[in-house]
């Protein structure tokens, strides 16, 4: 998001240039106050961006947490044809790079080709026309055996695409973008959690870890709420915020313990989760139906 962060500077720099036609005296209280507003919008907006998880994030802790590979949790490319608006378009482009990025952590490699051109065929409906190019793809199918290379492609293709679309005042788009992938990774990882048992399990912590990211998207989508698409997305994505918000958290106070020598220091703390099978099956059954509300346009 860099791309995003130097346009909002640019936009500050204007804002104050374009107070200096006025008095001294109106000059600087007019220039405080606009400078400090913008600031303080520029550091919200990197922080949403910044902390929101990636497709590839996702995928890496899913894999991290102990999931498999499992083809059938996928959107079928097939599905493609279908997305003609522009709210399909967007959400299901979030969906296929989450899907991409889970099949290329699991070295798979036809698959991985299959939501590479899925993904480049709706970014052109979509007007993104430099996010995924033939060079990419071609880079793509060189290395599909270099997951390192590989991850760094669908990283690049995905925030080359939602800074474009921030760039070009597409904000609602991106925030739809947003939703799709981070909908997509909840569900895998929901869809592959044992529900038989949720206490220490590593995958279950991961998917309330994502409390925080849901947060943010939820600022996301109340920034751009105007637009009735992601009013409506808003209100589906509320229902998943109400469950989490039922989903206890504590903390034990940090402690501080040192190394045998007293050089080092480490900070710890330990945290325990309530979620019951109840809570958890309520959670599941929720994210699946809007995401299958996604992917059946």
């Amino acid at each position: 998001m860099k791309k995003l962060g130097a346009t909002l500077l640019l936009l500050l720099f204007l804002f104050g240039h374009s107070c200096r036609d006025t008095s001294k005296e109106k000059e600087e209280e007019f220039e405080v106050d606009v400078t400090v507003e913008a600031m303080e919008e520029l550091a919200r907006v990197k922080q949403v961006f910044y902390a929101l998880p990636s497709p590839v994030e996702i995928a890496a802790l899913l894999r991290s947490s102990g999931a498999i590979y499992n083809e059938d949790l996928l959107n079928p490319v097939e599905n493609a044809a279908n997305y003609l608006t522009t709210k399909s378009i967007a959400l299901n482009l979030g969906i296929y790079i989450t899907d991409l990025s889970y099949a290329g952590f699991f070295d798979q490699t036809q698959a991985s080709i299959n939501y590479m051109a899925i993904s480049k065929e709706l970014a052109e409906r979509l007007g993104i026309m430099d996010a995924v190019d033939r060079h990419t793809l071609e880079k793509l199918e060189a290395n599909l055996n270099n997951r390192d290379v590989v991850m760094d492609i669908i990283s690049e293709t995905y925030l080359n695409s939602s800074a474009f679309l921030q760039e070009n005042e597409r904000e609602t788009v991106a925030t739809m973008l947003f939703a799709g992938g981070f909908i997509e990774g909840l569900f895998i990882a929901t869809s592959l959690a044992d529900e038989s048992n949720i206490e220490n399990n590593a995958l279950v912590d991961h998917i309330v870890d994502q409390k925080f990211s849901l947060e943010l998207l939820m600022k996301l989508l109340e920034d751009n709420i105007h637009n009735d698409d992601v009013a409506d997305l808003h209100a589906k994505i509320d229902r998943i915020w109400e469950i989490y918000g039922e989903i206890e958290i504590s903390s034990s106070p940090v402690s501080v313990e040192r190394d045998k020598e007293g050089e080092t220091a480490v900070l710890s703390s330990s945290r325990e989760v309530n979620i019951t099978p109840g809570l958890f099956a309520e959670l599941k059954d929720k994210v699946k139906n809007i995401r299958n509300s996604f992917v059946s346009y």
